[in-house]
């Protein structure tokens, strides 16, 4: 018999209210982007404050310049995790039905997007005052793994963007027709892997402590681009990596392409998820490069 652990008991529902006759409810999706850049604003602050972690013990902005910036992400993250889910992943069913666009309770953002949309919440507030973008850059990276951390586990209490069929000990039945629909698979019921939890670890928990480390015992933050750098590259790598396991958004799925692969020639390629993060390694191996030349040009 396979050995598989049977979802818990969870709802996606913090709790609910009844105003008026209307149904409001705390999601348990909602609170983790609540947590995340709440916990994430604080811990920025808190490296502004600690002035001998910046080169020159000049750090790029004042606790006042993080708060205002708390905005500019916010706005960043919403719209451009919604714009990147609508353009990446349904592009077609969202030109046939436009109105849905704005519907961000029905679910659907993007992590790639939301990146893109905080990025360029990020260049145009260091424009604005003067502030230096790879520093600033830099102490955003330190607490970005925070989000990533509290997104995954909501993911999995969410029971969804949960992974392909396994057999593995740890591999979960989650709830659902869709998630049991696993055809050409022996083991009844269908297993899959937490492929959630996986990016939770990864993306969240190795790569935060990764980054923390390197900002507080290395020195990290006097080199501007590299924590940076490194986030790119390790969220790259890592998102790279647990697409091997996560199962693909089904608009992929077809006959002749049952792996869901984005791009593909011969049953080789490329899911949506692995080929978004490319540009991400590269883009970060580009700033780790050009962080460790100046270091060397200051030595």
């Amino acid at each position: 018999m396979q050995a598989v652990l049977t979802f818990p008991d969870l709802s996606p529902e913090v709790f609910s209210i009844s105003v008026l006759g209307t149904e409001l409810a705390l999601r348990w999706y909602a609170l983790a982007y609540i947590a995340g850049l709440l916990l994430g604003w604080r811990l920025v602050v808190l490296l502004v404050k600690t002035e001998r972690l910046w080169h020159g013990a000049r750090p790029p902005m004042t606790p006042a310049q993080v708060e205002e910036l708390l905005t500019w992400i916010v706005l960043g993250v919403i719209l451009g995790g919604r714009l990147g889910f609508v353009l990446f992943y349904k592009p077609g069913h969202y030109l046939d039905h436009p109105w849905e666009i704005p519907m961000l309770w029905k679910g659907g953002m993007a992590f790639h997007g939301g990146l893109l949309g905080v990025m360029m919440a990020l260049v145009l507030f260091a424009r604005r005052h003067g502030i230096a973008l790879l520093s600033a850059a830099d102490a955003l990276a330190v607490a970005a793994p925070m989000g990533l951390f509290f997104g995954r586990v909501a993911n999995f209490i969410n029971a969804e963007l949960w992974g392909r069929p396994s057999d593995l000990p740890w591999a979960v039945v989650f709830p659902g027709e869709v998630a049991q629909f696993c055809p050409g698979w022996a083991h009844v019921p269908c297993a899959r892997h937490p492929s959630q939890l996986y990016e939770a670890l990864l993306e969240g928990l190795v790569l935060g402590a990764l980054v923390l480390w390197l900002a507080w015992r290395r020195g990290g933050l006097r080199r501007p681009g590299r924590l940076t750098g490194v986030f790119f590259t390790g969220y790259g790598l890592s998102r790279i990596l647990v697409e091997f396991f996560r199962q693909p958004d089904y608009q992929f799925i077809t006959p002749q392409n049952p792996l869901g692969l984005a791009v593909h020639w011969q049953g080789i390629g490329l899911t949506m998820g692995q080929l978004l993060s490319l540009p991400m390694v590269a883009l970060g191996l580009v700033l780790l490069a050009g962080s460790a030349i100046k270091a060397g040009k200051r030595a």
